[in-house]
């Protein structure tokens, strides 16, 4: 080995830590065009290219445009099928969308991949609450908080699915099991959590609020 191969293979593992570095965060941009530029240039290809498809579709997503988000999702899932957080991403894209069957289907598939993955449960609940399927809803829920028992935010949803299915006491249960949990800074939950607790407490019917999403 001669003096001048050490510090080229050196320089030479910085670059390829830095790229695949950008590969796989690359949807932590505020824009797409990194991941595209990813997409576009990168030398790498197969599975390390399904990070960039996956994060310009979270990117996506966050902006509003579903169909866009599945689009890339799609992409992302040709290229590495075995990723749960993908099938998770795409099923949240078709849930915006109104597509509940494929983003239900998408959730499913999630959960084969990593039955751990607490957020699947929770999205599918959400899904299945809003296809009006609130028994199979709050079963959904209830994994997910096995997984996370911490989440407000699919508490609150199961409280929902609760009301909407003539439980109060139960639902009752949740938000005040809400109002335990610390509190988010943007302390949606809670709030939630409290007005309906305030509305269970008067006589008059409750209305039921939309989850949150």
């Amino acid at each position: 080995m001669t003096r001048l191969t050490a510090p080229l293979l050196i320089v030479s593992g910085i670059l390829v830590g830095l790229s695949l570095h950008t590969v796989v965060n690359c949807g932590d941009a505020n824009e797409p065009d990194v991941c595209s530029a990813v997409i576009g240039f990168s030398p790498f290809c197969g599975s390390l290219i399904a990070f960039a498809y996956e994060g310009r579709g979270r990117i996506a997503l966050r902006h509003g445009d579903a169909k866009r988000a599945v689009a890339d999702f799609d992409q992302a899932i040709h290229l590495d099928p075995n990723r749960a957080a993908t099938f998770r991403d795409r099923g949240q894209a078709h849930r915006q969308n109104g597509e509940l069957d494929l983003a239900i289907a998408d959730y499913n598939q999630a959960i084969a991949l990593d039955p751990k993955l607490a957020a699947s449960y929770s999205e599918r609940g959400l899904a299945l609450a809003a296809r009006g399927d609130l028994d199979r809803a709050i079963l959904s829920y209830n994994t997910a908080i096995r997984l996370a028992p911490n989440d407000a935010g699919t508490r609150v949803n199961r409280g929902l699915a609760f009301l909407a299915s003539g439980r109060a006491e139960e639902a009752r249960a949740d938000f005040e099991a809400v109002l335990a949990l610390p509190e988010r800074p943007d302390g949606a939950a809670h709030q939630l959590a409290r007005a309906k607790l305030g509305e269970l407490g008067e006589p008059r019917p409750t209305n039921i609020s939309a989850p949150l999403r």
